[in-house]
């Protein structure tokens, strides 16, 4: 089968889809499949196109197999709405106008957000009489909206169109079974709609495989005890509430603080701290994706949040399997369906989120419990490898596309 995915978000960028991606694809390369990326040049979260590549109408490149193809696109920061929109609209004008360059598919995958992507699959799909999958990693343009971005016209338009996108779509693959009751509730058939939650290599994510101290890069000691956070720091992340747990830590000279990543928030984040005069917080910029496993086992916790708002209930961060694979114990600040998934995994202690006084607790009984935060990481990793493995969620997301192409078959013989 040859598969055609749309993605303005891709490796060598440091986000949660272009590790889901490249893992599925190199999975259905090994089973023999052909695979085509359509993205554009890597420039995210700053906006800046990453060094060694430049931003071209059209290029080809290759990476373990997978055929990778990007496209022009208006470059713009991970903040505010407008000039995002812009970057968004251009890869789409990009992706459908220059579609005719592809090599032959049999099926697109439309990986969104941005709903753009799912736009141009299914202009595309309609181009080429090719069937289409709109894999939904988010309710877009409801995090807009959860966020304060964006006004409400607009955003009633987009809402429109992803309505109509879910019913042209052929198949639908959803990250969530929240993100599928909530698309069953505004009347998209079920049976269409098949639930794929990320996952993670295991192999890859091992406390075995790390080679590099990251502790001593970062200048922590041995005696410290260090709970981070480590993805993007936007505005849905609601990092001010770490910050403000750091603060209330700041009587424990061995409790240290990071904060890795980069985006819109970051700028205010280290306002914050110079406004409290705390010096227990470590910032540090995105390193790539090869070295995440490092800087997960130097933390002795792991902390996720999200801002308060029922549409997080719905979302289940990848970055939690990585965590449970490195056998990294967390303190988890999201409610909903993946407080239940670390909760059943026995892997961390479940805060509400916003609650840095809660937080900050749990820093605390964990620092003063090792045992129970060994007990945490293997019961994390024993739970992530049997239930949420890469390879499997690859191969059932494969099944998917499969069925779709079958489907199409039988309808035209």
């Amino acid at each position: 089968m040859r598969i055609l995915v749309l993605t303005d978000r891709f490796f060598p960028e440091i986000a949660a889809p272009s590790f889901r991606i490249m893992e599925h694809a190199h999975y259905w390369v090994e089973a023999g499949h052909e695979v085509s990326v359509v993205t554009c040049a890597p420039n995210f979260p700053r906006g800046r196109i990453f060094q060694g590549y430049r931003n071209r109408l059209y290029q080809e490149e290759w990476i373990e197999g997978v055929r990778v193809i990007r496209l022009w696109s208006y470059m713009a920061a991970n903040q505010g709405f407008a000039r995002r929109t812009i970057d968004h609209a251009s890869f789409l004008f990009s992706a459908v106008s220059l579609s005719f360059r592809f090599p032959p598919f049999d099926v697109i995958l439309a990986s969104s957000p941005p709903l753009f992507v799912a736009l141009a699959g299914y202009w595309i799909s309609a181009l080429s009489g090719k069937p289409w999958v709109f894999e939904i990693r988010d309710l877009w343009p409801a995090t807009v909206q959860a966020v304060g971005l964006g006004r409400r016209a607009p955003i009633k338009h987009l809402e429109r169109m992803e309505l109509s996108l879910y019913r042209k779509a052929d198949r639908i693959i959803a990250l969530t079974n929240a993100f599928k009751e909530n698309l069953s509730s505004r009347n998209i058939p079920p049976a269409k709609i098949d639930v794929v939650t990320n996952g993670v290599d295991s192999n890859v994510f091992r406390r075995g495989r790390v080679k590099d101290d990251a502790r001593t890069e970062m200048g922590v000691s041995g005696n410290s005890f260090l709970a981070g956070y480590i993805g993007t720091i936007g505005m849905t992340h609601g990092l001010e509430t770490v910050v403000e747990a750091a603060y209330l830590c700041r009587d424990v000279p061995e409790i240290r603080i990071l904060i890795m990543g980069e985006g819109s928030e970051r700028p205010r984040l280290h306002r914050l701290v110079n406004d409290y005069g705390i010096h227990n917080v470590i910032f540090k910029d995105f390193v790539s994706h090869e070295k995440i496993p490092a800087y997960l086992a130097a933390l002795d916790l792991f902390i996720v949040h999200l801002k308060s708002d029922p549409l997080f209930k719905t979302v289940i961060p990848s970055k939690i399997f990585e965590s449970m694979a490195m056998e990294t114990p967390m303190v988890y600040a999201v409610e909903g369906e993946s407080a239940r998934i670390v909760a059943d995994a026995g892997a961390g202690v479940c805060v509400p989120s916003g609650d840095p006084q809660a937080m900050a607790e749990a820093i605390r009984y964990l620092r003063e419990n090792p045992d129970k935060r060994v007990a945490m990481g293997r019961q994390g990793r024993d739970f992530v490898t049997n239930k949420y493995s890469r390879e499997v969620k690859a191969k059932a997301a494969l099944r998917c596309l499969e069925e779709v192409v079958r489907t199409r078959v039988a309808c035209k013989s």
